[in-house]
């Protein structure tokens, strides 16, 4: 009988020098290949940018500069480059400002001025806005106002239909000039108990309805019609549940929702629990909750990272930005794929302290390169994947994207003219040991391995 012979990459993640403990032990790797347990989307890799102005500060520091989506200089060549290595780089463009946002086209806006401090505004800022640009090299998706026409109640609670009118003239505007939009968002961080406002489960699967009826209308080809993602927030098992019931099949095309597990940005032991396999451990949980609510009450909506930081208010200062952060990063991109996940949106590529760009050179930081290795290696394909000598290795298998070997056997730093490095491989023989170093990652390309799931 014929074998299937296929190429596929696991990615090794020594989390910790406690992994040292094992480093005299051989350690069995088991990958089951006979079929898939989970499948990412093909561009499962994302960034976000944001709409944060210089002035957002938090605990006594102002990380953004000039990354924020008002101010950002999308011409300097290392930025184009940096994305466009990705071929393409999908990119979410939102944050929390984004239901503040007027769009400066057609005749629906009255007013549009910049985002300015205000202390009883939402998140502390007036309304801003946007003008019109074009993106090369990236596949967008676009996070819409979800505020625009409701009331608000109380403290938090915004009631009413969304006023989709100015969304409608930022749609025709990119059709008419020609721009791609991969995909449209509605809201951010609005579900559940909300952030800085809420809106009802009901009310938010009604909107969503009127924003695919509104997506139908104005790109008619289902070939190159934006799906419609929701609702961009923090999971909320109940919230959730009901606003896929509410909802209903063929709306929601992607189940967005939001994570920041290290905690607040000031947090000192963010370094630990980055290094900590049983705190890593514990989001894993919410990612196999959303895969049950989605396979209850939305199979057809599958799982996306809409946002992931790891640590809210801009990130931990001197860790999320250095290469001790992609034993967090990586992980999660691992995990998330195990849980079926389809895309993974690290916030930023630049802006804060946990951007995969320096904020205000734009040179790439170490998650940068992870993120492209993933991208070029990785394909959608998840295999099951264990090893029981140590928690502080992980161990996470796909097929191959590509029927060639890469992995990096050189320092990564852009060539003097500012473009991204080629990743060159090194070659093994296939029968040889793979040995780590402590706190290292490794991504393994085998060849012509028996993996029926890979065909």
């Amino acid at each position: 009988m014929a074998t299937t012979k296929a190429t596929l990459v696991f990615v090794l993640i020594v989390v910790s020098v406690s992994a040292c403990q094992a480093a005299e032990k051989h350690v069995l790797v088991t990958i089951r290949t006979a079929a898939a347990i989970a499948e990412t989307d093909d561009n499962f890799i994302c960034a976000t940018l944001d709409w944060w102005p210089p002035n957002k500060c938090n605990y006594g520091q102002c990380p953004w500069g000039h990354a924020g989506l008002e101010k950002l200089d999308l011409h300097k060549r290392i930025f184009h480059n940096a994305v466009k290595a990705f071929s393409p780089l999908r990119i979410r463009i939102g944050g929390s400002l984004q239901d503040q946002v007027i769009y400066k086209v057609g005749k629906s806006y009255k007013k549009c001025t910049h985002f300015r401090r205000k202390d009883d505004g939402l998140f502390g800022f007036t309304p801003g806005c946007l003008k019109m640009k074009r993106w090369d090299h990236a596949m967008i998706t676009f996070g819409l106002s979800a505020l625009s026409g409701r009331t608000k109640v109380g403290t938090d609670q915004y009631v009413g239909n969304w006023n989709s009118s100015n969304a409608r003239d930022l749609m025709e505007h990119t059709i008419s000039k020609g721009f791609k939009i991969e995909s449209y968002e509605l809201g951010n961080e609005l579900c559940g108990e909300g952030v800085s406002g809420r809106i009802s489960a009901p009310q938010y699967a009604k909107d969503m309805r009127a924003l695919k009826k509104l997506v139908k209308q104005l790109y008619p080809d289902p070939a190159t019609q934006p799906k419609v993602l929701g609702p961009a927030g923090f999971y909320d098992k109940k919230w959730f549940e009901e606003f896929l019931r509410a909802s209903g099949p063929g709306v929601v095309d992607g189940l967005t929702h939001h994570i920041y597990n290290l905690g607040p940005g000031v947090d000192k032991e963010i370094i630990h629990k980055i290094q900590d396999p049983f705190f890593l451990n514990q989001v894993a949980q919410t990612y196999h909750d959303i895969e049950t609510s989605i396979k209850k009450f939305g199979p057809w909506a599958p799982a996306w990272v809409g946002e992931a930081g790891g640590a809210y208010n801009s990130g931990g200062k001197g860790v999320q930005n250095t290469f001790v952060d992609g034993y967090w990063y990586l992980d999660q991109l691992g995990m998330t794929s195990s849980y079926n996940h389809k895309v993974f949106c690290r916030q930023a590529l630049v802006g804060g302290n946990y951007a995969l760009l320096n904020t205000t050179t734009f040179i790439p930081n170490p998650d940068y390169y992870g993120a492209l290795l993933w991208h070029r290696l990785m394909g959608k394909t998840v295999l099951a994947t264990t090893q029981y000598v140590s928690p502080y290795l992980r161990a996470y298998s796909h097929c191959s994207r590509t029927k060639g070997s890469l992995l990096n056997g050189k320092p990564l730093k852009p060539t003097k003219h500012k473009r991204i490095p080629e990743t060159k491989p090194i070659f093994v023989d296939s029968y040889s040991l793979i040995i780590m170093a402590p706190q290292s990652i490794m991504f393994a390309t085998i060849r012509d391995f028996e993996a029926p799931a890979c065909a």
